[in-house]
């Protein structure tokens, strides 16, 4: 993902319905709620805020931001987080990865969310069609991209024969996720090899077993674990000496090899929306990503795969 493109989109998003409640309370600073389980230094806080000024908002005079950080597995954290939300010490939360989860009993405020998985498999809306409810967001799942992350794979690589799949199984998605990387691979004469783990207390164990698959390449999918653990990961595939494929430019960054990942547009409206009745909020329609970018790290390699 890239920092400022992902978050400036929904700092944009998550600051525009205040222009409609302001009309009512020119004087009131609205109180936003930041639900991480990254740590700090934040990069995608950094990019929020980033977006927030670039619209003209003003931290302390437009709105307050009020960081709830908690690591993952942190239920407790978590928990009391959503208590303060239910009793409305908040305008609106902003939520990611693994602490999505935890917000979807806080049903009195509106939650824009960014996932990696399936908003519908997570419980955050009904349906597309008809979410309901008081969630939107955006969605990085795309099962296209899934299959051109193969493709990129075996273009670069015309060698490859045996691909190794990392994929934490406790994940909106996954199973459609590895069947489409599945179906991709096979279709190109590649055997693909599942190694699913289930969680960061199961990932050291699964790359053990990744690195004795003999694979010719590591393909990692993209979700809050995997992304927390990204640098561990990266350094293992270039200790492997193993060619890795990777679904946000972060990875990259953390010394992965290959990334292909989606720049999600969207319509900011949906957040304004968020201010009306429960009737109107139950048309807002999470976004999905429409456009993909590759991104590359060749240092972190020396050799193609082992023939």
């Amino acid at each position: 993902m890239r920092r400022r493109g992902f978050f400036t989109l929904i700092g944009g998003a998550a600051v525009v319905w205040p222009l409609l409640a302001r009309a009512q309370q020119p004087a009131k600073i609205h109180r936003i709620f930041w639900v991480s389980t990254e740590s700090q230094p934040d990069p995608f806080l950094d990019g929020f805020r980033e977006g927030l000024r670039e619209r003209g908002y003003v931290e302390g005079k437009n709105f307050v931001l009020e960081l709830r950080y908690a690591t993952p597995g942190n239920h407790d954290a978590l928990h009391a987080v959503t208590s303060e939300l239910k009793g409305g010490k908040a305008d609106l939360a902003v939520s990611s990865g693994p602490a999505i989860r935890a917000m979807r009993s806080a049903t009195n405020v509106p939650v824009l969310f960014a996932v990696s998985g399936d908003p519908i498999e997570l419980g955050l809306v009904e349906s597309l069609a008809h979410p309901g409810g008081n969630f939107t967001g955006s969605s990085f799942l795309s099962l296209d991209l899934a299959a051109k992350r193969v493709d990129l794979l075996k273009e670069i690589f015309p060698q490859l024969r045996t691909l190794a799949v990392l994929s934490n199984t406790d994940h909106p998605g996954e199973r459609s996720e590895w069947r489409t990387t599945q179906r991709a691979a096979q279709a190109l004469g590649i055997n693909p090899v599942y190694v699913p783990f289930v969680g960061a207390r199961e990932l050291d164990n699964a790359l053990a077993m990744a690195g004795n698959t003999r694979a010719d390449a590591i393909l990692v999918f993209p979700e809050g674990v995997t992304m927390v653990h990204r640098t561990r990961i990266a350094q293992f595939a270039v200790a492997q000496l193993l060619p890795s494929m990777f679904g946000w430019s972060k990875y990259c960054e953390a010394g992965g090899l290959l990334s292909l990942w989606c720049e999600p547009t969207c319509n900011i409206l949906p957040a304004c929306d968020l201010c009306r009745p429960n009737s109107a909020r139950r048309k807002i329609q999470p976004i999905y990503p429409s456009n993909s970018r590759p991104n590359s790290n060749w240092r972190s390699i020396l050799r193609p795969p082992r023939r």
